[in-house]
């Protein structure tokens, strides 16, 4: 009696297993059907940028999924960053790409910007971004145009002219040069 209770139990317990094994394999498989993008790479770190520069990049994807992937839109964190992307549907096993331009235009330190890409992707919409830095331009990219100007005050002269400057007092002379 005692034999075939254990064994009434053990048999209960292999077939609970085995329909639970199979409702996991029917979930993979919904899970993966339709169209999957995955990215090459979802962050590009361009480094450093002088303000006012410009980064491209070009981010790679790959339907893994069992359907075309079509793109419909790709969002941007601010209007600094224009997207262009493949426009027709990219069948399985295919590839695409998605450029990203940045302009550092009144920008300064560091820099992250997302775009969001909107498909008919099982997952839905998914991101990659650009970050980095952007510097402030050199001083002397940044200087003043350069300014002529002679000052006389009794027996002294000034006269600067752009990153030079000449003081002459009675016998006097003075010359200082900016770098």
């Amino acid at each position: 009696m005692k034999k075939t209770l254990l064994l009434a139990l053990s048999l209960t317990a292999a077939a609970y297993t085995a329909q639970a094994q199979t409702a996991t394999t029917a979930t993979k498989a919904a899970a993966t059907a339709g169209p999957a993008i995955t990215f090459e790479e979802s962050k590009y770190d361009f480094g450093s940028v002088v303000q006012g520069g410009t980064v491209d990049h070009t981010f790679k994807f790959k339907n893994t999924g069992t359907a075309p992937l079509v793109i419909s839109n790709i969002g941007v964190s601010c209007g600094c960053t224009t997207p262009e992307w493949t426009k027709e549907p990219v069948m399985p096993g295919k590839s695409g790409t998605i450029a990203a331009h940045f302009n550092s235009a009144g920008k300064m330190g560091m820099q992250n910007k997302v775009l969001t890409i909107e498909s008919n992707a099982a997952a839905g919409s998914t991101t990659v971004s650009l970050v980095g830095e952007v510097k402030e331009a050199s001083a002397t990219a940044n200087a003043a145009p350069a300014m002529t100007a002679t000052t006389t005050a009794g027996d002294a002269k000034v006269k600067m002219d752009g990153k030079k400057t000449k003081e002459k007092v009675g016998d006097a002379k003075m010359k200082t040069k900016l770098k």
